[in-house]
């Protein structure tokens, strides 16, 4: 490790170029509210101006109207944030996740490490990548206190993100896979051994798997630099009910069943159960699955149900920027399609294409469309019409076109703070701290990705 890090001390460009975007960010980004007020104002200028008649009140409209559009995904991805925070705060799985963090000695393990697990939890499940992302992310900044820069750790389990719309749990590519998709007739049914395991797209997971951990060890501080610590706050252990013990026969009722270890035990089984029906009837990983599963393991490990629920107030209250915050991005959502924006712009990248250009097109400009509809299946709905069109009239490739708007989608979430918000909650920090290191993954994860679609 010692002559890792020599050689990687040299490897100057990539950590001054971290520095410099980690800068402009502490300094010019704001909060991510704020962030989102400039995007709405564009989103809304912009609108206008692509409303047919130009109307003001109708743009206004359609934000009204998608304000409220994703209030069941919203409240879905408010579960799997206060269900994973709770499975995690259980004493067996946090003790496990403790024991884990000590495996790796050096900083560079550490962020490898930390990269892969949130690269594998983000393949599973978008939701369960996230969650355990940050968990991680937080109990190596306790683990290695002093030791690493937490900032940092925190930027690659996001990073490991990235691969999550090439995943099993990925919106795209099962959405086509389903019997019953809104483009069956066009297309058919694409089964995902032609999208997530085509050689395709495994040769452009594994090139990102290798890129970018091995770039965000090159962005940390020289052996000698100062390291920012967990902040003081967060690194404190109170996630466990203490208190005052009473003897059995001194409890009322209430408080014997408040405390019993058989209520969320049985409440657990029953979880359990109906997840194992779920699967044996053919059921596939989504949303719903990761967050029955995280309620069953949650309840079936918890000490008591007063315990469970001390677990998820705390869990709710990591979830507030969620809650504040997606409306917003759905009411932008609702300008964005029934304006026609999305649909222009998609138009005018893949009316240059060729059958060879087009999967690259496509990537970029899901790329751009995922600033304003961060959400992958509500940016297949409006864009995937428009590259299947054009995929057929070039005779592309269909898959491997869906699969370029499924990275395109996975690709800006680097610097867009709409889904760093649940991970950003449970690690403890704010959107400007991180954002300088996963600029720097945005642009080498892009030019990777890039060469993918035109050569592969």
């Amino acid at each position: 490790m010692k002559n890792s890090i020599s050689i990687s001390s040299k490897n100057g460009p990539m950590r001054s170029i971290a520095n410099l975007f980690t800068r402009i960010s502490e300094r010019y980004l704001p909060d991510a509210f704020v962030f989102l007020f400039f995007l709405t104002l564009v989103v809304v200028g912009l609108g206008i101006y692509w409303e047919p008649n130009n109307s003001a009140r109708a743009v206004i409209d359609y934000w009204n109207a998608g304000f409220f559009s994703i209030m069941e995904f919203t409240y879905q991805i408010i579960l799997v944030m206060v269900t994973g925070f709770s499975l995690a705060h259980t004493p067996f799985v946090k003790k496990a996740i403790t024991s884990f963090t000590r495996i790796p000695k050096t900083e560079a393990q550490v962020i490898v490490t930390t990269t892969l697990v949130a690269m594998l939890g983000s393949w599973i499940s978008w939701g369960f990548g996230l969650v355990v992302g940050g968990i991680v992310a937080r109990e190596m900044g306790i683990a290695h206190r002093g030791k690493v820069h937490y900032p940092l750790i925190v930027a690659a389990a996001y990073a490991g993100f990235i691969v999550w719309h090439a995943g099993y749990g990925g919106s795209i590519p099962t959405v086509i896979a389903s019997p019953d998709h809104f483009l069956v007739s066009e297309i058919g049914v694409i089964p995902v051994t032609e999208t997530i395991f085509s050689p395709f797209n495994l040769v452009l997971l594994f090139a990102i798997v290798i890129v970018v951990p091995f770039s965000l060890v090159l962005m940390r501080p020289k052996p000698e630099e100062e390291r920012v610590n967990l902040p003081e706050s967060e690194a404190s252990d109170d996630d466990d009910v203490r208190e005052a013990p009473t003897k059995k026969q001194d409890m009322t009722p209430a408080e014997k069943l408040e405390k019993s270890r058989y209520i969320p035990l049985i409440l657990g089984i029953i979880a359990m159960v109906s997840l194992i029906s779920y699967f044996v009837a053919g059921g596939t990983v989504n949303i719903n699955s990761v967050i029955m599963s995280f309620f069953a393991l949650g309840l079936l490990l918890a000490p008591s149900i007063r315990a469970y629920i001390h677990y998820c107030i705390k869990g709710s209250a990591a979830s507030s920027g969620i809650i504040i915050q997606f409306p917003f991005y759905a009411a932008m959502m609702g300008v964005i399609a029934n304006t026609g924006m999305a649909a222009d712009l998609g138009s005018s990248l893949v009316s240059i294409a060729t059958e060879e250009t087009l999967p690259f097109l496509s990537f970029i400009s899901a790329g751009i469309i995922n600033f304003f509809i961060p959400a992958g299946g509500g940016q297949w709905v409006m864009q995937g019409p428009i590259v299947v069109e054009a995929a057929q009239q070039l005779n592309a490739d269909i898959p491997r076109v869906a699969m370029a708007v499924a990275w395109g989608d996975a690709w800006t979430n680097m610097v867009q703070p709409f889904w760093a918000l649940p991970l950003l909650a449970i690690a403890g920090l704010n959107i400007r701290s991180i954002m300088g290191y996963t600029a720097l993954v945005l642009i080498v994860s892009g030019v990777v990705i890039s060469l993918g679609m035109l050569v592969l």
